[in-house]
C-alpha cells in the first residue's frame, strides 16, 4: 500500500473532527485521550463515528481512543474505489498508517466487526487485540441477499424514510422499542444523515463480502466477543460460534439489548471493554 498521499488535515478543534487524506479518499475521526496503544473504534451500517460517543467518553480518560467514519459515511468522503468490505479493511490500515499507528486494539460492531475480521486475516500483525460486538462471520444468504436488493430498489425509488424506519425495527431491544425514544431519534438521524449512494453501494458490498469463518482457528489474538441477548442482525449463535472458534476469546452477554448494545446498555458494555483493555495492560 502507497502511503505516500496519506496528509494529514486536521481543524482548530483538539481532538475532534480532524481529517487525513488516505489515497483516494478523506477521513473524518476523532481523536481524544493520552496511551501508547490506542483503541480504535469501527461503527455499523448505516451509521458513522458518533455511535461510539459513549464510549469515547469513557475510554478517553484511560488511554487513546479513536473512533472515525468509513469511507462515504458521516463527513468522510467515498473516493473512486468500488466500496467493499476488503477495502474498508486496507482503508483501516492506512489510516493507522497515516496517524503512526503501528498497533491498535481495533472494536467494531456489525459491518465494522467484518471489516476488523477482513483485516486481521490480512494484517495479523498490526492488532494487539481485537473487540467484536454483534457481528457475525458467515457470508450473506441468498435471502439476505434479496432482502439488500430489495432495500437498495427501495432507497433508489426515493423511498429513504421508508428504509430508515424498517431497518430501525430491527435494531433494538424491546425496551428500547418500547420507550427509548431519544435512542431512536438519534439513530434515525445518523441512517438519514448519510447518503443514498452509500448505502446502496455498501448494501451492494455487503452482499458480495465472503465468509470470514474459515479463518478464525488461525486467529490467536487477545479476542473480546460481545453481543446483546435480543440481536435480531446477527443472533447470539452467531457470537457463540466466534467464541467457539476464537481459541483466546471471551464472550459477554448483554441483557435488554439488541444489535446496538453498546448505545442501548452503554454502562455494561464499557465495564466489559474497561475490564478487557486492563487486562491486556496486565499481560
Amino acid at each position: 500500500m502507497d502511503n505516500s498521499k496519506a496528509v494529514m488535515i486536521t481543524n482548530s478543534l483538539p481532538g475532534e473532527n480532524k481529517f487525513v487524506k488516505l489515497d483516494d479518499c478523506t477521513i473524518n475521526y476523532d481523536d481524544k485521550g493520552i496511551g501508547t496503544i490506542p483503541v480504535i473504534f469501527i461503527h455499523g451500517f448505516p451509521f458513522n463515528k458518533t455511535s461510539w460517543q459513549p464510549q469515547m467518553d469513557f475510554m478517553k480518560s484511560k488511554t487513546r481512543v479513536i473512533a472515525y467514519d468509513i469511507r462515504g459515511f458521516g463527513n468522510s468522503t467515498s473516493g473512486r474505489e468500488k466500496e467493499s468490505i476488503s477495502l474498508f479493511a486496507d482503508d483501516l490500515i492506512e489510516f493507522m498508517d497515516s496517524l503512526g499507528i503501528q498497533t491498535a486494539v481495533v472494536c467494531g460492531l456489525s459491518m465494522g466487526g467484518y471489516v476488523i475480521l477482513n483485516a486481521v486475516s490480512k494484517y495479523s500483525s498490526r492488532f494487539e487485540a481485537i473487540v467484536l460486538c454483534d457481528t457475525q462471520c458467515i457470508a450473506d444468504t441468498p435471502e439476505v441477499k434479496q432482502k439488500r436488493i430489495q432495500s437498495t430498489s427501495q432507497i433508489m425509488s426515493g423511498k429513504i424514510k421508508e428504509f430508515a424506519e424498517g431497518f430501525m425495527k430491527n435494531l433494538f431491544s424491546m425496551e428500547v422499542l418500547e420507550s427509548g425514544q431519544e435512542l431512536k431519534d438519534l439513530v434515525r438521524s445518523m441512517i438519514l444523515s448519510t447518503s443514498s449512494l452509500t448505502i446502496t453501494r455498501t448494501l451492494k458490498a455487503l452482499a458480495q463480502r465472503h465468509e470470514m469463518c474459515s479463518i478464525l482457528k488461525d486467529i490467536a489474538l487477545p479476542s473480546l466477543i460481545i453481543c446483546g441477548n435480543e440481536d435480531k442482525l446477527t443472533p447470539l449463535a452467531q457470537s457463540e460460534y466466534l467464541h467457539k472458534n476464537i481459541s483466546n476469546s471471551e464472550l459477554r452477554i448483554i441483557k435488554s439489548a439488541g444489535h446496538l448494545s453498546n448505545l442501548e446498555q452503554p454502562e455494561e458494555f464499557n465495564s466489559y471493554l474497561s475490564e478487557f483493555y486492563a487486562a491486556l495492560n496486565k499481560q
